[in-house]
Formats: C-alpha cells, structure tokens, sequence
C-alpha cells in the first residue's frame, strides 16, 4: 500500500513538472534572438514582479517618433539575486537598453540584455552576476 502511494506520488510531481515546463513559453517565439538593437529613453515605470519584471520606457524608434517600448526583463526573485530591487530604478531615469527586438516591430517590444543608467552609470547585463556598476 506504501509503495502503491509513493509510486503514485511520484508520478504526480513528474507530471505536475512536465506540465509547468511545457506552459512556459519560449523566447524565440516572441522576440528575435539573433538580432540586438539599442534604445535611449526615459522610464516611465518599472514592474518588479514574477515570472517576469518589466520597463516601460519612453524613446524614440528608427524613424525618430517617440514610442512606449515595453521591456521584458528577469523576475523579481533572480533580479534580487543579482543586486536589483524594485528601488532600483524611478520613472524618470534616462537609461540605454540593448536587447532582442519583438517579431512585431509595431508593438515596441524588447528581451533586455543590458542597461545603463546615464545620470550615475548604474546598470545590469552581459552575464555572469548581471548587475554592473
């Protein structure tokens, strides 16, 4: 009877495992991974959340009109790790992001790979601790 329980809690945690692994959608899909660009703008607010956090930012796009790009960054748990918290950054900070562009280059959208922050030079990115300064 044990064993009949164990082994059926067991295949509960694999299946429960492979289910949360198969949700989890894929950058590639979403964002062009082969591909960098950089942008220069003003924060408009930051969501310091899981799965994933994001900036709002407010920068010019190639042809010069300003836009609202959504920035999709770490969550909230392994940005802390790397020295960043939800104080980190204010609306109002001038920042150069570089990163993935959207598929979509009408949604202004970006995978961050790095930032900096122009007033302090304050930033995060190119591996392995993440946050620089």
């Amino acid at each position: 009877m044990k064993r009949s329980f164990l082994l059926g809690f067991v295949a509960m945690v694999i299946l429960a495992s492979a289910l949360t692994a198969y949700a989890h959608h894929s950058f590639a899909a979403t964002y062009q991974e082969d591909k960098k660009i950089q942008i220069e703008g003003k924060i408009a607010s930051f969501t310091f959340r899981n799965p994933h956090s994001f900036l709002y930012i407010n920068a010019p796009d190639e042809s010069g009109t300003m836009q609202r790009w959504t920035i999709e960054w770490g969550g909230a748990g392994v940005l802390e790790g790397q020295g960043i918290t939800r104080e980190s950054l204010k609306a109002g900070d001038t920042v150069v992001i570089t990163g993935s562009p959207g598929r979509d280059v009408t949604e202004h959208r970006m995978r961050m790979s790095s930032l900096r922050r122009t007033s302090d030079g304050f930033g995060w990115g190119n591996k392995p601790g993440e946050k620089f300064d």
